[in-house]
């Protein structure tokens, strides 16, 4: 099989060995993506209020249009991903970012002629849901490219940090831009974030080589070549498998957790959104902290203690009463639990690009993609079920022994026990090559040029 795959030298990437903040390459696609995550918490937190407030929807309503922002990273997800392998990355991220930003502009425009509706709040979320999957498979699989390889883990573990942040406070920007402003053109923050998003990415200035002609290959014969290459390692396959089992668990959780802190533990609004700062600061943390653990226990341990600690996590929720003790000991298990899911997620992710070529990175990621986010519509709708009929803490139970799951998979593979971070893609089934320390200079195979991965994703 003949790889097509395009790969990036970055004209600094040398020199951006002893530092991620001197590498401008790195900086402006941090940069972009940043503002974009931000932009994009915005609008997850404005389109609802907009729906229910000004439209009056109702809570039938409110689900479609959820669904809707869910259904094209399970449709399309592997699609981007053999599309971003074959085409210019960086053309695909700016397209997907133009397509956003124009589709949210629409929204204000609407408000201000009176003519808004929810089916166009609908097709806009689900256009709006289409370009983000465009535009983040080709993201995260340009990111390896970019820097030295022995930055890999670095580099996901400032952006994962970042990200966390950006997340947190693109809700809060969401509230204050709606209460000035109105929920139509809080929109417009969104669309910035998404014009600042394609001109960072527009000036990065690594060189991607021409893709090989794709000699009338169909793009469905690469979803397939990308599907296989990623069960034929059983690095990928376990790594992924893990991803998907704990969406499925963390959306089953995810879809009952704020109706049982805010109705049953009766928990006020100032103090859950103090809980999900709290859970931010924790997801930046582990994220941060990844490299350096990794490196001392091993990112096998490492991510099988933060696995195994997250269903613990849940205990405090599930056996709490209404009162401000429980809330801090809630907020303390979330910090926890964030803390081992940045953790994890971003070695995981590291490890996953390491161990992939050049050309499969997207494809790669858009499997993961594709199973965590058909993973979720399925664990929403059971929680729906379970909740209904058996009550919303058993259901909550049920999706806490579920996070058990990710945990004996990755326990029952030889990752378990992986005690140095990949350096080079190699075989399925072959030992993995010690990664020099940061800042060490890291040969590189040009031929097959490899690097780094959701939270989970």
């Amino acid at each position: 099989m003949t790889q097509r795959g395009c790969s990036v030298s970055s004209p600094d990437s040398g020199a951006a060995s002893a530092s991620l903040w001197r590498h401008q390459d790195f900086r402006r696609y941090m940069t972009g993506q940043t503002c974009s995550v931000a932009g994009s918490s915005i609008s997850s937190m404005v389109l609802p209020v907009l729906a229910v407030i000004d439209l009056d929807a109702t809570a039938g309503q409110v689900s479609v249009l959820a669904v809707l922002g869910q259904l094209p990273p399970a449709l399309l997800a592997l699609h981007a991903g053999a599309a971003a392998d074959r085409y210019s990355k960086r053309r695909q991220m700016i397209t997907g970012d133009l397509v956003s930003a124009a589709a949210l502009a629409t929204v204000p425009v609407a408000a201000a002629l009176g003519t808004l509706t929810l089916a166009h709040l609908m097709v806009v979320s689900a256009v709006r849901s289409a370009a983000a999957v465009v535009h983040d498979a080709a993201s995260i699989s340009l990111l390896p490219g970019l820097v030295d390889r022995s930055l890999i883990q670095r580099s996901n573990s400032r952006i994962g940090a970042l990200f966390a942040i950006a997340a947190t406070g693109g809700s809060n920007a969401g509230a204050a831009l709606t209460a000035l402003l109105g929920p139509a053109r809080a929109l417009l923050g969104d669309v910035a974030s998404y014009l600042v998003s394609a001109w960072c990415t527009y000036r990065i200035q690594a060189r991607e080589s021409t893709p090989a002609p794709a000699e009338g290959r169909r793009l469905w014969t690469e979803i397939v070549e990308g599907l296989r290459y990623v069960h034929g390692d059983p690095r990928l396959s376990v790594l992924t498998w893990v991803n998907a089992t704990t969406s499925f668990a963390l959306a089953l959780l995810n879809t009952l957790w704020a109706l049982y802190l805010l109705r049953f533990l009766a928990m006020s609004p100032t103090a859950f959104g103090v809980l999900l700062g709290l859970g931010a600061l924790g997801a930046a943390a582990g994220a941060l902290a990844a490299p350096a653990v990794a490196r001392r226990y091993g990112p096998g341990p490492m991510m099988l203690t933060a696995l195994a600690l997250t269903p613990l996590t849940q205990i405090p929720l599930l056996i709490a009463s209404p009162g401000l003790t429980w809330e801090v000991v809630i907020g303390s298990a979330l910090f926890l639990q964030l803390a081992c899911a940045g953790a994890a997620g971003t070695t995981q992710r590291s490890i996953r690009q390491i161990v992939t070529s050049a050309g499969m990175q997207a494809r790669m990621q858009a499997v993961s993609t594709w199973l965590t986010c058909a993973a979720k519509p399925l664990g929403a709708l059971l929680a729906g079920g379970l909740g209904t009929w058996a009550g919303v803490r058993p259901a909550l139970v049920v999706g806490s022994c579920l996070l058990v799951v990710p945990f004996v998979v990755l326990a029952r593979s030889p990752l378990r026990g992986l005690r140095q971070m990949p350096a080079t893609p190699g075989r399925p089934g072959t030992p993995c090559p010690v990664v020099p320390a940061p800042g060490a200079a890291c040969a590189q195979d040009t031929s097959r040029e490899g690097s780094m991965d959701g939270g989970t994703s």
